[in-house]
């Protein structure tokens, strides 16, 4: 259930992209839920995750720009802007000492070191690939490429995030400890 609410702002955005063919209609709709959302899990969870706070921050703030300019530049960039920022935060961490996957995953799994790191590595590179990607794909920002942003947001960039995440799973399983 908590997967699914996570994504809501993102279902309801593209839902009214559908129907709307507008993009600041479309942002104005997953400001508001995602506002809500996070107040809604703030109140019930009594704390937002780093990575909640930060999806919340680059909504408002990109999402505003688009309303208040009238301009999708803005909300397209932030699906760049987003990973890269994480793939810094990770990238720093790591240099630091501090492995972000690990920190985020030691309670559930035991992991010798060398996979914990090939695993933020793996996440770093990930992120600066959708980052760069999106770039490519939205970059001139006119008219014309919001369709095809779109529809790469919901066919491409969403089945490339999930498909990776299984790729870690595999090597995840591999290097878990085995059970007698």
């Amino acid at each position: 259930m908590k997967a699914l609410s996570d994504f809501i702002a993102i279902i309801l955005f593209f839902a009214t992209y559908s129907l709307t063919k507008n993009m600041v209609t479309a942002t104005i709709v997953a400001v508001v839920v995602g506002i809500f959302q996070a107040a809604f899990t703030y109140w019930k969870e009594k704390k937002l995750e780093p990575m909640q706070w930060l999806s919340l921050v680059l909504i408002v703030v990109f999402g505003s720009l688009t309303i208040i300019f009238n301009d999708r530049t803005f909300i397209m960039l932030k699906t760049t802007i987003l990973p890269w920022l994480m793939a810094i935060v990770m990238l720093a961490m790591q240099l630091r000492g501090k492995n972000g996957v690990k920190l985020l995953l030691k309670k559930e799994l035991t992991l010798p070191e060398n996979v914990w790191n090939n695993l933020s590595y793996a996440w770093i590179i990930f992120f600066v690939f959708l980052g760069a990607l999106n770039l490519f794909i939205a970059y001139p920002f006119t008219l014309e490429r919001e369709q095809i942003w779109m529809n790469f947001k919901l066919w491409g960039y969403m089945p490339i995030s999930v498909l990776f995440s299984i790729a870690q799973g595999i090597y995840l399983y591999k290097h878990l400890p085995k059970e007698n």
